[in-house]
């Protein structure tokens, strides 16, 4: 950690008062992201958590975003955990001029990552099925509540940290499929019904006593609920090629998250929201190869080919429903 970085955030947790001057702050870096910097901080007494959005993200290729979303981020845990105050990290303070905010640092013994279990075989249906349920009341709720298009307005960061990254660039290595992965940008950008979470995974989603507790809401935008369910979805796709045994689990757990999402859709048509995360969760599994964001886990080039070749029939021919595509995947 640099003298400048430790300066910014010793400054936002004097200006805050979440330390005082005499207090010393003992950083330690956490890993897992790529596209900001956060710590874990030890304070006398008490440890909390902060994070700090990058202009580059941390991967190989050229990456660069607006680090406004980091105000989106706030806004949306905020948004939370008011209505759900067990789904996310307490919030705790904010400064948009530094782009630095700080909330409750929740451990690991207490709060296992969900990522992890799955690669280590150890999938859990209730998990699955609890992310699905509180996924759904949170855009339920927030397709009721007014003012949120307008907080949201984040369109071009969503393009920036999603659209562009997964969905423009994977066209660029897929002529073949580009006019319909341009029309699920198109059409992805112009639908505007619901808060959207934007990395709904199990990298972000901690399994606490009372539910799922989501992280690293940096895309977060006022856009379409169908985006998040297909790109969670998307990752118990992709865990079959490292944990193949599990393969029957984890068809179980995308049907388990499937049906306890769409029980919650009451904002609009539940068959209109399916058909189009049906369409979109081709075309994220392609691009988790292909992409700029490859899964770290699937570093062969045969894992690759065996996604392309499920992935692009389903991306020229979209199914209507979610069914559809885990039965392609998971015969």
């Amino acid at each position: 950690m640099s003298v400048a970085e430790t300066t910014i955030f010793d400054d936002f947790l004097l200006k805050s008062g979440l330390k005082s001057a005499s207090e010393e702050a003992v950083y330690k870096p956490l890993t897992g992201g790529v596209s900001s910097d956060i710590y874990r901080v030890e304070l006398p007494g008490r440890l909390i958590c902060v994070k700090r959005a990058l202009p580059k993200l941390k991967v190989s290729a050229d990456w660069q975003a607006p680090v406004s979303r980091n105000v989106y981020e706030w806004n949306w845990i905020s948004f939370v955990a008011q209505h759900f105050p067990s789904a996310v990290p307490k919030p705790l303070a904010h400064d948009a001029s530094s782009g630095v905010f700080a909330m409750e640092f929740l451990a690991g013994d207490e709060y296992p990552l969900w990522k992890t279990a799955l690669l280590h075989g150890s999938v859990d249906r209730k998990a699955a099925e609890a992310t699905g349920q509180r996924m759904g009341q949170i855009h339920s709720v927030s397709a009721r509540t007014s003012g949120l298009p307008e907080k949201f307005d984040s369109g071009p960061n969503f393009y920036a940290l999603r659209l562009e990254p997964y969905l423009v660039a994977t066209a660029v290595k897929h002529p073949f499929v580009s006019d319909r992965l341009a029309e699920l940008v198109r059409r992805t950008a112009e639908t505007r019904l619901a808060l959207v979470h934007g990395d709904v995974s199990p990298k972000n989603i901690l399994l606490g006593k009372n539910g799922p507790v989501f992280l690293d809401a940096e895309c977060a935008w006022f856009g379409d609920p169908a985006f998040d369910l297909a790109f969670c979805l998307n990752h118990l796709l992709l865990k079959k090629i490292v944990v193949g045994k599990a393969a029957s689990e984890l068809a179980s757990s995308f049907a388990a998250l499937t049906a306890a999402y769409m029980d919650q859709v009451d904002w609009e048509d539940r068959d209109a929201l399916e058909a189009r995360a049906a369409s979109l969760l081709p075309a994220l599994f392609l691009a988790r190869v292909d992409g700029k964001s490859p899964v770290e886990y699937i570093t062969d080039e045969c894992q690759r080919e065996t996604v392309r070749k499920a992935a692009i029939p389903l991306v020229v021919s979209p199914r209507q429903k979610l069914v559809d595509v885990a039965q392609a995947w998971f015969p």
